[in-house]
């Protein structure tokens, strides 16, 4: 499968490309507008791919069947919905929009069209220890999954951040950015289709020099399956070895899992710790090697047109709740 990529505007197109092209995915080419901080960075992990003079070119190349988009989040839609208008299918990065009309107008085309619409959220599909978490809780050794506990706390790093970083309207607020990626992981695995948002609220605690930032996040989800709490902040502190230290606590009815992500904190700089305790079990597994079958398995739904990398509805929910999150922390917040 061939696919091309609009917008360098996110650190996220690495891995977005990297991963696809581990598993089995062609780079044909790619086109962004300007020279945006990620470029060069960019430009260093994929030397050899073609830069296209302009998008057309990419939605005119009957061989790329896939386009990934990872630009400013306020134009996100737009070119989901151009790059569905030309027959192809999408990846692109959280958030997948960043407005409740612009999720109405996305699904109304994706209908139509029989494209799809994937968001890569990297948080669970770039990280294998919850691929094994997956594959823990769909045998029962937690029995039936009662509450998500989500945290996604992220670096600052002001100095390598573009203008639209701090404009709300430019990157769609906390939650429905880097909330969604907490949501996802709720609906999936309490295995729920639909939920309410119980409390969603914002703040900005750190950063007076930058008053459109929102640095603090929180949100209550419940559904007819589970509960779930998320927490997503821009506070992680220098001395940590990594970007965030990202944890995912799953509760179950006869034991839970944590997630401990992206470092062991004050234990060890590994990666995909999982922390198992059930009736039976009380361990620490490394589950660096479970595997990110996200992406083989988009490219077989572009093959095939099935979902079995995530189904179309639960792309459209997830954003469709981190934005209604979104409106209403806002509007408790005037």
């Amino acid at each position: 499968m061939k696919f091309g990529a609009i917008g360098i505007d996110h650190l996220h197109i690495y891995g977005m490309s990297q991963n696809l092209m581990a598993a089995g995915g062609e780079f044909a080419g790619w086109w962004t507008e300007g020279e945006p901080k990620p470029l060069q960075g960019f430009l260093k992990r994929f030397a050899d791919i073609p830069r296209a003079p302009d998008a057309q070119t990419l939605f005119d190349d009957p061989e790329i069947e896939m386009i990934l988009i990872s630009c400013i989040p306020r134009d996100r839609a737009e070119w989901a919905i151009k790059a569905m208008e030309a027959g192809k299918d999408v990846m692109v990065d959280k958030p997948g929009c960043v407005t409740l009309e612009e999720l109405d107008r996305i699904k109304e085309v994706a209908a139509r069209t029989g494209r799809i619409w994937s968001i890569d959220f990297s948080e669970r599909f770039e990280v294998p220890c919850v691929t094994k978490a997956a594959e823990l809780v769909q045998s029962g050794v937690i029995g039936k999954v009662v509450q998500t506990l989500g945290m996604g706390p992220h670096r600052h790093n002001a100095h390598m951040r573009s203008d639209w970083f701090y404009d709300p309207r430019s990157y769609g607020g906390i939650l429905a950015d880097i909330g969604s990626h907490q949501i996802d992981q709720f609906l999936f695995f309490t295995g729920s289709t639909d939920a309410e948002v119980v409390h969603a609220s914002v703040g900005n605690y750190a950063n007076p020099d930058k008053p459109d930032l929102q640095d603090f996040g929180e949100i209550v989800l419940k559904s007819d399956q589970g509960h779930g709490y998320v927490r997503v902040d821009w506070y992680t502190p220098d001395a940590l070895p990594t970007w965030g230290d990202g944890r995912l606590t799953i509760l179950g009815t006869e034991g839970y899992i944590e997630l401990r992500k992206y470092v062991d904190v004050a234990t060890s700089e590994v990666t995909d710790t999982l922390i198992l305790v059930n009736g039976e079990r009380c361990e620490k597994i490394d589950a660096r090697e479970a595997g990110l079958p996200y992406f083989g398995r988009l490219i077989e739904d572009v093959r095939n047109r099935t979902e079995t990398a995530m189904p179309q509805a639960h792309a459209f929910k997830t954003m469709e709740l981190a934005l209604k999150a979104q409106v209403l922390a806002e509007r408790k917040a005037k």
